[in-house]
């Protein structure tokens, strides 16, 4: 197999307690876990301009050319699940953690990505807490005036199997908001409904087998192109086709 060396934006998200939710209920998470794929975490990163590596059961691993993109994609994620769980028993809550590096990585003919910049991204994932945004320091010098959340300094860090200690950033988005005590319920300042949009596949009124293709492309572009719409949640093409 051929290798290519680049630098690239490396994210690795994992769900927070998988074996133990997935022994509560496997049909259940699992089908959970679907829905999350295909109506905001593929969205999300589609639109951040994300290249899914692999998936890993629980996990994932993306590619993104800018850090700024990656950090972006991430905060939507971890902001759009303390949404979901809002209401959800702590026990059932589908929680992710998430490790994001810039480094050095091989691309082998396939797509595949390996070398220390994966691995960094992957150990960051490891040691973050639930809810939360692990960063390199090489990631944090890119993203750390563009940053409207509070960041904590973990300082340098020893990692599993990574030789030199690596300086470590928090950003604690999913727990933050978690602990924060909620207000009084107030009608007339209430928020807006979430927007949640679904297209509803096309139909071919002419019943020319050549245009199932185009009646097809039809409705998953609009399902890209509104899932760029800030803060709302657009169901997935496979989910609407379902």
């Amino acid at each position: 197999m051929t290798e290519n060396r680049k630098i690239a934006a490396i994210l690795v998200a994992d769900v927070v307690g998988y074996s133990r939710l997935a022994g509560a209920d496997e049909e259940g998470t699992l089908a959970r876990l679907r829905v999350l794929r295909s109506d905001l975490i593929d969205p999300t990163i589609a639109v951040h301009k994300g290249r899914v590596v692999k998936r890993t059961g629980d996990g994932l691993l993306v590619e993104f050319r800018s850090v700024v993109d990656a950090v972006r994609c991430a905060i939507e994620l971890q902001h759009s699940m303390v949404e979901r769980s809002a209401g959800v028993p702590p026990e059932r809550r589908i929680e992710l953690r998430v490790g994001i590096h810039l480094g050095d990585v091989v691309e082998e003919s396939d797509g595949d990505l390996m070398g220390d910049g994966v691995n960094i991204a992957a150990r960051l994932e490891g040691i973050a807490k639930p809810g939360a945004i692990c960063l390199s320091e090489q990631a944090y010098w890119q993203v750390k005036g563009r940053l409207d959340l509070p960041v904590t300094d973990l300082g340098p860090t020893q990692l599993k199997n990574i030789a030199d200690p690596i300086r470590v950033y928090s950003l604690e988005i999913g727990g933050a908001a978690a602990t924060k005590p909620t207000p009084a319920a107030a009608p007339e300042k209430s928020a807006p409904p979430r927007l949640s949009i679904v297209v509803l596949p096309f139909a071919n009124l002419g019943g020319d087998p050549a245009h199932e293709h185009f009646v097809d492309g039809v409705t998953e572009g609009l399902t890209t192109d509104l899932s760029r719409i800030r803060h709302a949640v657009v169901i997935g093409r496979n989910t609407a086709f379902t």
